[in-house]
């Protein structure tokens, strides 16, 4: 490639063998893994955890005076943890 701009910026031409030969013509990925039923087991766990936080979080906003709203600390939780499993089941593919 870079021997290929050299000989565009020196203006001298490209070798005849050496057009197409060096490029990737087609890349196939398979991202898709299978689920692991131990990270379902995790996700699940930590979902449990969220939603024992969540109701923490209500209780001592609601029992003690605090300058701010129950939102504030539960709706980045919730959403970086929907997030994280969103992800996790976009890239994964049932066996």
């Amino acid at each position: 490639m870079f021997a290929n701009l050299l000989h565009l910026i020196a203006g001298r031409p490209v070798s005849p063998g050496l057009e197409c030969s060096a490029f990737v013509e087609q890349v196939q990925v398979e991202t898709a893994e299978p689920r692991n039923q131990r990270m379902e087991k995790l996700i699940l766990a930590g979902w449990i955890l969220i939603a024992a936080k969540h109701v923490a979080i209500i209780w001592a906003c609601r029992h003690y005076p605090v300058p701010f709203h129950q939102l504030w600390v539960n709706f980045p939780t919730w959403l970086l943890a929907a997030l994280a499993t969103t992800i996790y089941y976009a890239r994964t593919r049932r066996a």
